[in-house]
């Protein structure tokens, strides 16, 4: 018996889905992707066979995940965000293995984000609606545009850290290292 709910317009072909996990109608799942607890896979997605997803991570509609993307646990994919794993497309003509892209945990991308094969995007990071990911992304940092460029640093509860990297909304203090943001 599945632990998971899919949609009977839904159509799941891997046995590697964690408990919990919802996938809706015209949403669809190949063999070899792996998806894990309390996922909220949205309608009309795509997975594709080599993508791993960590628990907890919501996809919204019209979102397409390609070999080679693994998206780890409690990140959120916008509505219509696009990913690449082949930055020489040609049709019938294939790469041996398909670039990584690593979306770590906490991860939020914006609607309609573009993220480019072969890029990292840190934890807690935050990329805004529309913006074209074409680089490596550090942690608790915000970047939107087109490219997407930095526009400040972010706490993990998701709200922008004021000069002194200060969240004047739940009160945690950060530092900057080494061009890093560190937690206190």
């Amino acid at each position: 018996m599945k632990k998971y709910f899919s949609h009977p317009q839904a159509i799941v072909e891997s046995e590697n889905i964690g408990a919990n996990t919802r996938i809706w109608a015209f949403a669809h799942i190949l063999p070899g992707a792996v998806l894990g607890e309390d996922c909220n896979v949205n309608d009309h997605t795509f997975v594709e066979n080599d993508v791993i997803i960590g628990n907890n991570v919501t996809v919204k509609s019209g979102v397409y995940i390609w070999d080679g993307v693994r998206i780890q646990d409690n990140v959120f994919i916008g509505p219509n965000v696009t990913f690449t794993n082949d930055l020489r497309p040609r049709s019938k003509q294939y790469p041996s293995t398909f670039l990584k892209t690593i979306l770590e945990e906490w991860v939020s991308i914006g609607a309609n984000a573009t993220i480019i094969a072969g890029n990292t995007i840190g934890k807690y990071a935050m990329v805004g609606a529309g913006s074209l990911v074409t680089k490596n992304i550090p942690n608790n940092t915000l970047w939107y545009g087109n490219p997407a460029k930095f526009k400040g640093y972010i706490c993990n509860c998701g709200e922008k850290l004021n000069q002194q990297f200060s969240c004047l909304v739940c009160g945690k203090q950060y530092s900057l290292k080494e061009d890093n943001i560190i937690e206190n």
